[in-house]
């Protein structure tokens, strides 16, 4: 991303992207509007608008297509803002709102203060092209668990019930579990769910393979027990850069880990998590917490950390202390990754015995 570019022009472009179109509005030094047009939501479109104009800060929303077209505003030359959508509600207010109207909102915020957007950074192409890997794997984990909760409401319905079990192995095993009355209806899906098991396990296999060659530094958050290939690639996809955090905890609230706050004189109500960040990541961290605070999880000082927050007690203890661990979890190997150390499960354990 580009630095300072409007500051030399004073020019400053809002895009308002679409699927077919693209809105476009550019300002003056002053604030005035030098032109409005439509172009087609295409790259060599694209590039062709934006080098007719000299190095200016471009402002777009995130979506679907900000991640190539912030990547080509910086390549043309320009300064690319990709705004926060939580950030734009001045813009979803508008009561007449459309999308040249959007574009000028975009210019003119962008032009006065860009960090009113509080703008995020997109990732290059090779770790788009990873994280769609996860994500691809995401989808059919859900379509499997869709699919396996209807067979067993299904057989519900007449009475009778499926035995216990892990969904890797549901279509296999309740071949011969489905009544009879029911097999013509569920025997295609079990099928399809065992079809969708075996392409999972194909996803994992190439994951475990781009951890061992493109993406070594997974091994490094692997030390944490409950940590899988899985949950380590996608935190180094998401993070990307460790260095552009200075502070391990910030790690957390970056993921949406971190309790919202609405304090306004004596109040000061007790929140949920802001949720805000990747929320593929924030679940596969929370699963890594539920696996170290359970029966199998070794002892360790993030397992000593939620057990006493568990022991404290009060509506919702057990739920708070697994985000707690999320959290600590995360701040945790963000320090493994950027420091390359050995991790020490009671680190701080023999450091306080000490």
């Amino acid at each position: 991303m580009g630095q300072g570019n409007a500051t030399k022009t004073g020019i400053t472009i809002g895009l308002d992207l679409g699927d077919r179109y693209t809105h476009v509005c550019v300002l003056d030094e002053a604030g005035a509007v030098l032109e409005r047009q439509r172009v087609l939501t295409r790259p060599a479109s694209l590039r062709r608008l934006l080098a007719s104009y000299p190095p200016s800060r471009v402002v777009l929303e995130v979506g679907a297509h900000s991640p190539w077209v912030s990547r080509l505003v910086s390549e043309v030359g320009h300064e690319a803002v990709v705004a926060n959508p939580r950030r734009l509600a001045m813009i979803y207010a508008n009561e007449s709102k459309n999308d040249s109207v959007d574009a000028e909102a975009l210019a003119r915020v962008g032009r006065l203060d860009a960090k009113l957007l509080r703008p995020i950074q997109h990732r290059s192409a090779e770790s788009q092209a990873d994280r769609t890997l996860l994500r691809s794997r995401a989808v059919l984990v859900r379509s499997r668990t869709a699919l396996v909760a209807h067979v067993r409401s299904s057989v519900k319905s007449i009475g009778a019930r499926l035995p216990g079990g892990s969904a890797a192995a549901f279509g296999r095993r309740m071949q011969r579990e489905i009544p009879d009355e029911l097999r013509d209806a569920l025997a295609p899906l079990l099928e399809v769910i065992q079809g969708l098991t075996e392409r999972i396990r194909a996803y994992d296999r190439t994951i475990r393979q781009r951890c061992q060659t493109s993406h070594s530094e997974t091994r490094q958050l692997t030390q944490v027990t409950g940590v899988g290939d899985l949950t380590a690639l996608a935190f180094v996809l998401c993070l990307e850069d460790p260095r552009r955090f200075q502070k391990s905890r910030v790690v957390g609230a970056y993921l949406g880990l971190r309790a919202r706050q609405r304090q306004s004189g004596e109040r000061d109500p007790q929140l949920g998590i802001t949720k805000t960040g990747d929320m593929e990541l924030r679940r596969l961290l929370v699963g890594s917490a539920h696996y170290i605070l359970g029966p199998f999880g070794p002892d360790s000082d993030l397992r000593r950390f939620g057990l006493r927050l568990i022991a404290r007690g009060g509506a919702g203890a057990k739920q708070r202390a697994v985000v707690a661990v999320a959290r600590k979890l995360a701040v945790l190997l963000h320090r493994l990754w950027i420091t390359g150390e050995v991790y020490e499960p009671l680190r701080q354990a023999r450091a306080a015995a000490a």
